[in-house]
Parts: structure tokens; C-alpha cells; sequence
């Protein structure tokens, strides 16, 4: 208790949640799967300098922490894992814009902003921070760094690791690394700020953000397109691009039954099309010049496409598009309302998707016969959410008491692709053991390394990314 008390004095009034109701928002877990994992506290600092205090003190006393941002997480990042002796570190009062530079077209952000906070703060002076998913009104961007998310746009700007021009760290002995420089070149060393972006807090605690902005969007052109085969949405998005000028920033792929689940369960969401299709392409083509006619050039794309697309329609309006995206931003919850669902963020290379798809449905089909395999994601850079959602005679116990084996099972396939078993929800402490049976040992053994010199005590974030090695 002397402890808690010395970190309050530290820290000021209303800075740390002791054990009680207080707490419960912080102890949340988006799956439930760590939800309620107890804590000795949570501290809640205004500043950098309070963030390295608290680590400063936390080191002294040799107690782990767990870095929280908005707690949007997937794979229980941003959860305690049991035992009861960590604190939660919450960022959420870190949420200052500290500057905005529109013509190095550059902003700084401390961690707890939303990103929807950064996208506002860029659009004030006419600029674009293109980072965006369903979860932008709720997550911080320190989180989105500390996972490299990723989103709808990545095809056209990058993940969260392109995004980013510096960081301000706050190391695991407490001293704080200022690397906030708006540079796009600088050779004069290691590019140190790659090391704690995708990190998920196991390395360095971010605290500040140095990210690059763009142009702002003028012109947009949005299409939802009904297609016979994932193979006919692959070609369709290479001609997208070539015929576009490049102009595609999102292109999603939606199979059937996630689209059917939108529609059933999802608050506003109905078919876009007269007929139903095996897949769908969510297409949005965005410029910042004036007068591009990017509708003409969809249109034209469209018009000249190979076979296999049934159907199409362009928004005649910002509405409509609202509506198409509408159908894409909702199947995620919409899939609650199937029953229980195993998700799976994986990755491969664009071309071989069908492939995957074909492949992955079979195992699990076979595996667990009557299965609703939901595949969805961001086609131009290869990110499948492949979920599963339980057969409609299976119980949801059931079907969870399968998870492992069925995601294995999908991972091992994707294994045979080259590609990722974690894509753009990161490792956290869900799959830390994927990690020791998938990846390369060599890998596996310059991770620990980087983790044993960062963080030698292993006080931050324990238990995730980082598979413990084997004796």
C-alpha cells in the first residue's frame, strides 16, 4: 500500500484506480477471452513525465506493468494476465495534439489521442491522416502504433509503421527517449523508432507520436461490385489499379455469408445488389486534385473488366457510399448475432487469397463439418479476417472448446502460403504460442534477445508477443 500511496503523491489526485467498481472499464476485453483479470491498481498519469516516474517506481519495486490504450485490442494486448501483481498503465490522460505543421505536412500527438482526435486535428488545416478502421472513435493512437494497425487504407498509405515520421519512448529503467524528429530522412544511426512500433509495450512504452500527414481527399468514387469468384476479385483489383491511375485506396473483399450476416444482424444494412453473389469488392478510388472524374475512370475500369463480375453499382452520393460501407463496418458485430465465432488475422500474398480461401475452407469444413467459414478483409494488401462461425446445430460451447485445434489448422495452412498468422490484431497474449511453433527459431531467438536488452527484468507487458524459450 506504501507503494500505491508513494504513486499517488507522485502522480496527483485521480491518478490511480485501486480495486473496486473504478476499475472495471479498465479490466474489460473486447472477446471476453481475459476479461475481469485482477490488478493491484490502475494509474492514470497527465504526462510523459509522469508515465517515467510510474516506471521509474514500478522498477524499484520490481512490479509489471501492462500498458493500456483505448482497449480495442483483439488478442488481450492491453489485459493483464493472471496472477493479480501487474498495474494496468493507462494512456488516456496523455491525449494533448502538440503540434501541427501543415506544411511539413506533419503532426505530433501524445499516445492517449483518439485516432478520430488526429484525424480531426489534421483536417483543420486541410490535411489528411489516413489511418482508419471501425474502432477509430474509440482507440488511441499509441495503441494503434504499438500494434502497426493497419485498416482500410494500408493499400494506398501503409500501416501505422509508414505513417510514422518519430517517437518519444518511455524505456523500462524510466529514462525517456525523445525521438519526435519530422524528418523523412535521417541515416544518422539505427532507425530505433521500428523497434517499439508493432511492439504491443513488451520493448518501451510510446508516449508521443510524430506521424505524416497528406493531402486532403477532394474527390472520391465508391462502388460495390458482385463477383462469381475470389479469383475474379483478384483480377478485377489489378485492372482496378492499372486503369485508376492508382487512384484505389480501399478495395475490401466480402464473401457471401458475412455480407448475409451484415444484412440480417447488422442496423441498417440490406442487399446492394437485385441478385446475391458468392463474393462482393467494396471499391473506393480518392484523389486530392481537382476534376479527376474518378467516377468516369470506375466506371471505365468496370465497364472493361474481365468475367466474372455479375453486377455493379457506383454511389451516386455520399449516402449510398455510407450505406455500402455500412455492410463492410458491420459484419465484425454482425457475426455475434450467428452465434459463437473463431477469428482468425491472417495475411498472404494477394495473389494466392483464392487459393488460401479454397484451401482453409476445406480443412475446417472437414474438421468441423456444417462450419460458416466468414472470410472477409482487405484484399489489396493480402489481410483476411477468415472467421468461423459455429455450425447453426452446434452449440457455442461446443464450438469454442474447438478453438484451438480449428486455428491451428488454419494457420498451418497459411503457413503453406508464406504468409502471417497475425496480420493487424498483433500477438498479445493470444498467440505468443503460434509464435514458438511457427516462426523461424532464428526469429524467435533475435526476439528475445531485443526483449532481454530492452526490458532485461521482463517487466512490460509479461507474457506477451514474446514466446518464453524453452529449456
Amino acid at each position: 500500500m506504501e507503494f500505491l500511496d508513494a504513486l499517488s503523491q507522485q502522480l496527483g489526485p485521480g491518478a490511480v484506480i485501486h480495486p473496486g467498481e473504478g476499475m472495471a472499464s479498465y479490466l474489460t476485453e473486447r472477446r471476453g477471452l481475459f476479461a475481469d483479470r485482477p490488478v493491484r491498481a490502475v494509474l492514470r498519469p497527465a504526462d510523459s513525465a509522469g508515465v517515467a516516474a510510474t516506471v521509474r517506481m514500478c522498477a524499484q519495486q520490481g512490479v509489471a506493468i501492462v500498458p493500456q490504450g483505448g482497449n480495442t485490442g483483439l488478442c488481450g494486448g492491453a489485459a493483464a494476465t493472471d496472477g493479480g501483481e501487474a498495474i494496468i498503465l493507462s494512456l488516456e490522460r496523455l491525449n494533448r495534439i502538440r503540434a501541427v505543421d501543415a506544411d511539413n505536412f506533419s503532426l505530433t500527438a501524445e499516445a492517449g489521442c483518439r485516432l478520430s482526435a488526429v484525424q480531426a486535428a489534421a483536417a483543420a488545416v486541410d490535411r489528411l491522416f489516413p489511418l482508419s478502421y471501425a474502432a477509430e472513435g474509440d482507440c488511441q493512437i499509441g495503441g494503434n502504433l504499438a500494434t502497426n494497425a493497419g485498416g482500410m487504407n494500408v493499400l494506398r498509405y501503409g500501416n501505422a509503421r509508414d505513417l510514422t515520421l518519430g517517437l518519444e519512448v518511455v524505456l523500462a529503467d524510466g529514462r525517456i527517449w525523445n525521438g519526435l524528429r519530422a524528418l523523412r530522412k535521417d541515416n544518422s544511426g539505427y532507425d530505433l523508432k521500428d523497434l517499439f512500433i508493432g511492439a504491443e509495450g513488451t520493448l518501451g512504452i510510446i508516449t508521443a507520436a510524430t506521424l505524416k500527414l497528406f493531402p486532403a481527399i477532394r474527390e472520391r468514387a465508391t462502388a460495390i461490385v458482385g463477383l462469381e469468384s475470389a479469383e475474379s476479385a483478384v483480377a478485377l483489383f489489378g485492372i482496378l489499379r492499372a486503369e485508376s491511375g492508382d487512384t484505389v485506396t480501399s478495395c475490401e473483399l466480402m464473401g457471401r455469408q458475412p455480407l448475409a450476416f451484415a444484412i440480417d444482424y447488422a442496423e441498417g444494412c440490406v442487399e446492394p445488389l437485385p441478385a446475391a453473389y458468392p463474393w462482393y469488392l467494396l471499391i473506393e478510388l480518392t484523389s486530392s486534385g481537382h476534376e479527376v472524374q474518378l467516377g468516369r475512370r470506375l466506371e471505365r475500369a468496370l465497364s472493361a473488366a474481365p468475367a466474372g463480375i455479375g453486377d455493379y453499382r457506383i454511389a451516386d452520393n455520399a449516402d449510398e457510399a455510407a450505406a455500402f460501407w455500412r455492410l463492410r463496418n458491420g459484419i465484425p458485430g454482425a457475426q455475434k448475432g450467428a452465434g459463437a465465432s473463431v477469428k482468425n488475422d491472417i495475411s498472404v500474398p494477394v495473389a494466392d487469397m483464392p487459393g488460401f480461401i479454397d484451401a482453409a475452407g476445406a480443412v475446417v469444413r472437414d474438421a468441423c463439418p456444417g462450419v460458416r467459414v466468414c472470410a472477409f478483409g482487405h484484399i489489396g494488401d493480402g489481410n483476411i479476417h477468415f472467421n468461423l462461425t459455429r455450425p447453426e446445430t452446434m452449440d457455442d460451447a461446443d464450438f469454442l472448446a474447438e478453438w484451438d485445434e480449428l486455428t491451428q489448422q488454419v494457420h498451418d495452412v497459411v503457413m503453406t502460403y508464406n504468409g502471417s498468422f497475425a496480420a493487424e490484431h498483433g500477438v498479445g497474449q493470444l498467440k505468443p504460442g503460434e509464435v514458438s511453433r511457427l516462426k523461424d527459431p532464428v526469429e524467435q531467438d533475435l526476439m528475445r534477445r531485443l526483449k532481454s536488452a530492452l526490458d532485461p527484468a521482463g517487466r512490460l507487458n509479461p507474457g506477451k508477443v514474446v514466446p518464453p524459450a524453452e529449456d
